[in-house]
Parts: C-alpha cells; sequence; structure tokens
C-alpha cells in the first residue's frame, strides 16, 4: 500500500529549512525520513512524517508550500544485492523510479520510491513477492 509523503518547497537560503523543522517541532511532529534537494534557487525537502494531514495544516498556517503524493516503501535486506534484487523487479516489470530515498529504522533500511503509477506499480512488485510497508508499518520501524 502506497504512504503519503510531504513535499515543500523552500527558499534556498540560509535558516529556511531550520524554520520548517522548528514549526514542525512546536507542534509535536515527528519526521520518519527526510531527503532534500536543491537547485540554485529553492529547495525540495521530501518527508514521511507521523501525520501526515496534522502536517500538511501546520505547515500551511505557517506559509509554507507543500504537496502530497503517493509513495512506495520497501524493506531492504542487509545484504550484498539487497537493493538491487528490488531494483530487478522494477526493471522487469518495466516500472520507471522517478526518484528515491533511503532511511534507517530499529529493524534495518528502507527504500521510498516515486513512482508515475502507484498502484500499478505495486501491483507489479507484489507479484514478485516484494510487499510495500503501510503507513503503520512505517511509523513502527
Amino acid at each position: 500500500m502506497s504512504v503519503k509523503q510531504i513535499s515543500v518547497f523552500l527558499e534556498n537560503k540560509p535558516g529556511t529549512l531550520k524554520k520548517m523543522t522548528s514549526v514542525l517541532t512546536e507542534h509535536h511532529i515527528n519526521m520518519r525520513a527526510l531527503s532534500v534537494v536543491d537547485t540554485k534557487d529553492f529547495g525540495i525537502v521530501r518527508m514521511l512524517v507521523d501525520d501526515v494531514y496534522e502536517t500538511t495544516n501546520v505547515l500551511s498556517e505557517a506559509n509554507f508550500i507543500a504537496s502530497l503524493n503517493a509513495v512506495l516503501v520497501f524493506a531492504i535486506p542487509d545484504e550484498v544485492g539487497g537493493l538491487d534484487k528490488l531494483l530487478q523487479a522494477f526493471d522487469e516489470a518495466k516500472i520507471n523510479i522517478e526518484y528515491m530515498y533511503a532511511f534507517a529504522g530499529k529493524n534495518g533500511a528502507y527504500m521510498i520510491f516515486r513512482v508515475s503509477d502507484t498502484k500499478t506499480a505495486e501491483g507489479k512488485l507484489a507479484a514478485k513477492g516484494f510487499e510495500c510497508l503501510t503507513a503503520e508499518e512505517v511509523a513502527e520501524v
């Protein structure tokens, strides 16, 4: 099952990321995973949080521009080729990965994937024996 990811657009200048994390801290919002990419003028923060809807409301009230996207989250075995096996399944199913990033949990590593059609990708990968984590499972890792 897909998980909702929040993408926040930030001006690329000192202190902007800190302002966003301060807002989250003030509202007791826990980030589970985080990726920051930038260009010369702006950055995009992509994150999984403990409460997606509360977070989007809090960010909006603080004048941050945020959007929700569906992503797929998979546990990656801590072994040589663990990620390669999953990427092989993506390749065989002809699923294009728009972007991906990782986070570490108590029980191992996890990869977050953004693809154009999450439902189709999830079905094809499940048929190959790979199961996506739910938002509840992400909260427990």
